[in-house]
């Protein structure tokens, strides 16, 4: 298994717990990438694990993917902004500072196009019908493009000293690994054997340009089918020519990026929901991340159901219930309460079954948890009791 921070690696009593506060105080992490399958609640981990590292002393980026609205509004990010914003109301008594923005999917991928073209070549390529498809759509785009974003922001760190800490929200993905394949996979469609495939007609002559030249055709509509549905293949061809060798450099950032998730100073900070199919998927990326050798801090499992009355079985509570009905007592409402302890305590009781297998079967795995709350999260104070519990 890949690096674990320090505390991770010496708490070990009760299973490893994952030791929030000593992760973020440790300054040799310089990158904390939430990831995880979509829907479990990453977002609000990154900006918790952002306020409460900025509340003590580190100076903090967080890179967020697609907000709620009410969490946005707590961040003070009201509309979506590619340019890190300080966040209004964090307390900086400790020298820290926390800055936040919105992944601007389109406006990276521009801003890359801007930065390794020349302003004519560029202003070709904004206006090709099939790169305004590609940059906005094109499935990957988004996790390439945060990866992307979050290479800038380390450069501007180390240039600048701005930040020491990066905390990235990953992409709202159907799947967890998502991240870590897509930039690649958008690399490998965006690299030179795909343009040299493309740019083969106007390159042969005589048969074999006609045969290269069908093969490149047949290749470009079913890829333009399916991720375009049909645009024209003279836009590609148009768009491919305008950014001549350029497509090389989009394998070479991706590389140069996941070279950075290898780091020791980054680490990885997997969210799931106690449910069977977001633990099984947040196992999945667990073992990816040993394969790939890549820094694993721990495992945060979110909303979690909690009990009042924890000693208070499902059993007996349905039983207790059935004995007021029985007996007529009258108290429809203490059996109503008890059925309803009944149908919370199910629950808790299947959350936990499924959390005690994963960390059976990952006992290296460092982990904490964060109860289900009544209500959205829509506050700097939400955010910092979510803190307050991720650090147990």
């Amino acid at each position: 298994m890949a690096r674990a921070t320090k505390t991770a690696r010496t708490a070990k009593a009760d299973h490893a717990r994952l030791d929030v506060d000593a992760l973020l105080a440790d300054e040799g992490v310089g990158i904390i990438v939430c990831c995880g399958a979509g829907g479990v609640g990453k977002t609000t981990t990154a900006a918790a694990l952002g306020i409460r590292a900025a509340e003590a002393g580190r100076r903090v980026v967080v890179l967020t993917i697609d907000p709620a609205r009410r969490l946005a509004q707590s961040l003070g990010l009201t509309e979506l902004d590619n340019t890190p914003r300080p966040v209004a109301g964090v307390d900086t008594s400790k020298g820290g500072s926390l800055d936040a923005m919105m992944l601007d999917m389109k406006r990276t991928f521009d801003e890359v196009v801007e930065a390794h073209a020349t302003p004519d070549k560029a202003a070709q390529i904004l206006a090709n019908p099939f790169y305004q498809a590609v940059s906005s759509s094109f499935a990957g785009t988004q996790e390439y493009m945060a990866m992307e974003k979050l290479g800038q922001l380390r450069t501007q760190a180390e240039r600048d000293g701005t930040w020491d800490l990066i905390v990235v929200d990953t992409p709202p993905s159907r799947s967890a690994l998502d991240f870590l394949d897509a930039p690649k996979r958008l690399g490998s469609f965006l690299d030179g054997r795909f343009v040299r495939l493309l740019m083969a007609p106007a390159k042969a002559g005589g048969r074999a340009g006609f045969k290269v030249f069908s093969l490149g055709v047949d290749l470009a509509q079913k890829t333009l089918s399916r991720v375009l549905g049909g645009q024209m293949l003279q836009d590609v061809q148009t768009f491919v020519a305008a950014l001549d060798t350029m497509f090389g450099g989009f394998r070479e950032r991706a590389d140069v990026t996941y070279a950075l998730l290898k780091e020791d100073s980054t680490s990885f900070v997997v969210v799931a929901s106690p449910d069977r199919d977001a633990l099984r998927e947040a196992a999945y990326f667990v073992d990816r991340l040993g394969e790939e050798r890549m820094p694993l801090a721990g495992l945060v499992v979110n909303r979690l159901q909690p009990l009042g009355a924890a000693a208070l079985s499902a059993s007996r509570a349905e039983d207790a219930a059935d004995q007021l009905e029985e007996d007529g007592a009258g108290d429809s409402l203490t059996a109503g309460l008890l059925r309803l302890h009944t149908d919370l305590a199910e629950v808790a009781a299947r959350q936990s079954a499924v959390v005690s297998r994963f960390a059976a079967s990952h006992p290296e795995v460092p982990m904490t948890s964060v109860a289900a709350s009544a209500t959205d999260v829509h506050d700097l104070d939400g955010l910092r009791e979510v803190g307050r519990l991720l650090a147990g």
